[in-house]
């Protein structure tokens, strides 16, 4: 595992020095498009721009997204089985601590994992995947997430998605002041001579250019790592049709995921943007065609190896070149799949109660029980005050939970 883990980090390295190149590019394009001599002067200003970026996606990056996410840290007490499952998975995933897990308060099924490393990691889910999906499914979306922690990836795709995001804005910054603020203009004169046109000819295109290419190695880095992070699900669980069956339910969902933007579709298992990728569609997609995934991982035939997901994969995508690395391959024992971990923990209308009353919970309601059997679930507001149940008129006290 570990072969597969330092060939991650190399091609992963190796993109985001690419991306770096591409930034300080544009950075000095601009400044030789707006002044003739000033592209250092530009590739300076894209340094610092890259500098502060890369401090902020390595020191505050997950805080960032999991806010933009909407995502609240949960105790165990909260939700005890999606606790206990993040925990059996850090395990069979060897992590050194269990993430910090989080929930949001959104209907449509779906999850991501974020943090520097595995000491610093951080694993997020919605409400309606805890309410769509059975342990076993949910086992399997969590062991993915792990994957991502454990392959080393998630770093590398917070701070490529920033680079990407300072990339598109030079750029647009360049364009609308080269077209807008006098730079057609500045070319149009004869004093620059045709060696000054050249370069501002250059710096249009690279302009142009630059965001559709920071776009596809953004696209390159998280299709092939959900791959990977597949293929540790399937190791990790020793069951692949578990999140195989949680693939086809999150992408079966025609519920919107109100937090998620273009810049951070690329972090959920699913691409919660309702994407299909076919054709053209499917060269620009954060994620591989789920229904290929699916496909994969049903392909295993009875193993849960990395080699068995490989070949699965060449099987099924007709490539000659698998996902795994050759190194990550040969120190890759066999491993056959296992039967269902646990039963089912209940009905999907058990997982919505216990859902709804956790998210309730983190909302600070209070939880009063009737004589008659009702219970009770009061706003904090109503703290200090009576409430009457409205089912035998019996009079409670609302009163603060303990913190």
């Amino acid at each position: 595992m570990w072969e597969l883990v330092r060939a991650n980090q190399r091609r992963a390295a190796t993109l985001v020095v690419l991306m770096a190149a591409l930034l300080f590019l544009v950075g000095y394009a601009l400044g030789e498009a707006l002044a003739p001599g000033a592209g250092a002067a530009g590739l300076l200003v894209a340094f610092m721009v890259w500098v502060v970026l890369t401090l902020v996606s390595y020191f505050q990056g997950d805080t960032i997204f999991l806010a933009l996410a909407g995502a609240r840290k949960i105790e165990k007490q909260d939700n005890p089985q999606l606790v206990n499952v993040v925990e059996e998975m850090t395990i069979a995933a060897g992590l050194p601590r269990v993430p910090d897990v989080y929930v949001m308060d959104e209907a449509a099924p779906n999850a991501f994992a974020t943090g520097r490393d595995p000491q610093h990691a951080a694993v997020a889910v919605t409400a309606g995947l805890l309410e769509t999906l059975d342990r076993d499914e949910l086992q399997g979306v969590i062991a993915h997430e792990l994957g991502h922690v454990r392959n080393r990836d998630v770093l590398y795709m917070l701070m490529v998605g920033i680079m990407m995001g300072a990339i598109v804005l030079l750029a647009d910054l360049g364009a609308r002041v080269f077209f807008y603020g006098g730079g057609r203009r500045r070319t149009s004169s004869r004093d620059g001579g045709q060696g000054q046109l050249l370069i501002v000819v250059v710096a249009v295109v690279l302009m142009i250019l630059a965001p559709i290419v920071a776009q596809l190695i953004y696209f390159a880095i998280s299709r092939r790592r959900e791959y990977l992070a597949d293929a540790s699900s399937a190791l990790f669980t020793r069951f692949p049709e578990g999140l195989a069956r949680a693939l086809e339910k999150i992408s079966g969902s025609t519920v919107a995921l109100r937090s998620a933007t273009r810049a951070t579709a690329p972090m959920y298992i699913v691409n919660p943007l309702g994407v299909t990728a076919r054709g053209l569609a499917d060269l620009t997609s954060t994620h591989p065609p789920t229904s290929e995934r699916v496909r994969i991982l049903r392909s295993m035939g009875g193993g849960a190896s990395l080699r068995s997901y490989d070949d699965a994969f060449r099987s099924v995508t007709g490539k000659s070149g698998g996902v795994v690395p050759p190194s990550g391959l040969a120190a890759a024992p066999p491993v056959a799949a296992a039967s269902p971990a646990s039963p089912d923990a209940g009905t999907r209308l058990d997982r919505v109660r216990q859902t709804t009353d956790m998210l309730w919970r983190l909302n600070r309601y209070v939880f009063i029980g009737c004589g008659c059997g009702t219970k009770l679930k009061v706003p904090p507001a109503y703290v200090g005050r009576a409430v009457a149940c409205p089912h035998c008129g019996t009079v409670h006290q609302v009163r603060a939970e303990p913190a």
